[in-house]
């Protein structure tokens, strides 16, 4: 990964899917979109030994825990390592993910360089969902 990388922490209204936006920003920037379900469902069926540890939770009903989706993440991360940058769309959620980020990033000589949240007025939300 290239020290400097672009990357981007995308935060948006439930309504509208934030990967709509992602995609522009994606477009202009030559960015890649990093989804947490994405990411796991693309390391389920690619059947990623991170991948059957998070399905074999998942089966029981069990939340993946944070290490496994850093695990994800940074396989990402280590797969594009030529990319321009990244958004991390709707993670982390908590502060215990934003600091294994923020470790693992660091580890990669690069950190988050911006945070987008797009807000949405509750009147339009309503009128969306109806």
């Amino acid at each position: 990964m290239r020290p400097g990388l672009r990357s981007a922490q995308l935060k948006e209204a439930a309504s509208r899917p934030s990967k709509s936006q992602s995609e522009i920003l994606i477009k202009d920037y030559n960015l890649i979109h990093l989804s947490t379900g994405d990411i796991l469902r693309q390391e389920i069926n690619n059947e990623t030994e991170l991948g059957l540890k998070a399905k074999q939770l998942m089966d029981k009903g069990i939340l993946v825990p944070d290490n496994v989706v850093i695990g994800m993440i940074n396989s990402q991360l280590n797969n594009n390592l030529a990319a321009n940058g990244f958004i991390f769309d709707g993670f982390p959620r908590t502060t215990e993910q934003a600091v294994a980020l923020d470790n693992l990033l660091k580890k990669k000589n690069t950190s988050i360089s911006a945070m987008i949240s797009l807000k949405v007025d509750d009147h339009e939300l309503i009128k969306r969902l109806l």
